[in-house]
């Protein structure tokens, strides 16, 4: 289990490190697919499945999609994108290294955090969720769903084009009308 958790880890690393040294932008979001997935891997190891699933669903399957179409209809160049100014190379390189010192110290320092509630180990099932869900929040849960039912029916009706009416025929203006309609 300790075996799996450092492979984990190190994907993520590596990954999240490719994401943001990559140059093609489609490398770097592939990249930071696979660091979601190693994330999820974290998640099943925590007992929580669901959290990995709604992980996986919601940011590898949606998000991690969107972005990449956003980059391949903004046909990012790296021709045609404008060097940065070497005042914006020095801050990010600034902060970089106040973030790296602040985690160091923190690490060094290290954090204890004693649990609150004794190990449960279904509180991340999903059978757990369910019946929390469908007992505890039963009427949260059913007027988020009303509310998302009509947010999509109010969607549809704006986005629905109307019918146009059969054109009636058109018939020519006299130049008495164009000469009043012009004047």
């Amino acid at each position: 289990m300790l075996a799996l958790f450092y492979i984990l880890a190190a994907i993520s690393v590596v990954s999240a490190l490719i994401v943001v040294s990559a140059r093609n932008p489609v490398n770097s979001v592939i990249s930071l697919v696979v660091c979601f997935l190693s994330i999820a891997g974290h998640y099943i190891l925590l007992n929580a499945q669901f959290l990995a699933m709604v992980h996986v669903i919601v940011y590898t399957g949606a998000i991690m999609v969107l972005f990449l179409f956003v980059i391949m209809l903004l046909n990012l160049n790296t021709a045609t994108e404008p060097m940065k100014s070497l005042g914006m190379r020095v801050a990010a390189v600034t902060g970089g290294g106040l973030l790296f010192i602040t985690l160091a110290a923190a690490i060094r320092h290290g954090v204890a955090i004693a649990a609150t509630n004794a190990f449960d180990p279904g509180v991340g099932l999903v059978k757990t969720v369910g019946h929390v869900l469908f007992t505890e929040f039963l009427l949260p849960f059913e007027v988020s769903s009303v509310l998302f039912l009509s947010a999509i029916v109010g969607v549809v009706m704006l986005a629905r084009k109307e019918k146009h009416q059969p054109d009636a025929p058109v018939e020519p203006l006299t130049e008495a009308e164009r000469a009043r309609r012009t004047a």
